[in-house]
């Protein structure tokens, strides 16, 4: 069977559009409808959004869980680090680390060939302190921990609350 080059490339593009979209969507959503994203910006000049791929309680399919964090989380296969500005839709990319097995496909003349992600291998690989580098403009980790506390304090009222008016409704 002959390969159309036309009609393979136009699959290819749609292919690496429709992945882009789908972590940019993912990644937004965080980002923006997230309460605990929404509640670091509130309080914090960034946010760091970790992207995971874990395989679904049916042992086949992969989900994405989308986390909103004040610290970098440690690189991991498998996973994408955004650091956003507060309030904002600038996302700027800390890593995009693919699943080992895919490595070679974005290797340099590939098809699906990626300058960032290569560079992130090469840097899980041979540099991955600086992946995991405390950005200088990054809270203090006391201050962080203040932030989740606080976090924590209040979906725990919020939780009593809600159990309140749950059995006045009764």
């Amino acid at each position: 069977m002959k390969v159309n080059i036309l009609e393979a490339h136009d699959r290819l593009l749609h292919f690496k559009k429709d992945q882009e979209a789908n972590v940019n969507q993912g990644a937004e959503d965080c980002l923006k409808k997230n309460f605990d994203s929404l509640f670091y910006q509130d309080r914090s000049p960034y946010v760091y959004i970790f992207g995971h791929a874990r395989t679904a309680d049916n042992g086949v399919d992969k989900v994405l869980y989308w986390q909103p964090r004040l610290e970098k989380p440690k690189a991991e296969t498998n996973s994408y680090l955004f650091r956003a500005h507060s309030h904002t839709d600038i996302l700027e990319t800390i890593w995009i680390i693919p699943a080992t097995e895919f490595w070679g496909q974005y290797k340099e003349g590939n098809v699906v060939e990626h300058e960032i992600v290569n560079w992130c291998i090469d840097q899980y690989l041979n540099n991955r302190k600086n992946l995991e580098f405390k950005d200088p403009e990054d809270l203090p980790e006391e201050k962080c921990k203040r932030i989740l506390e606080e976090l924590i304090q209040f979906k725990r009222m919020n939780r009593k609350l809600f159990k309140l008016e749950t059995l006045e409704a009764s």
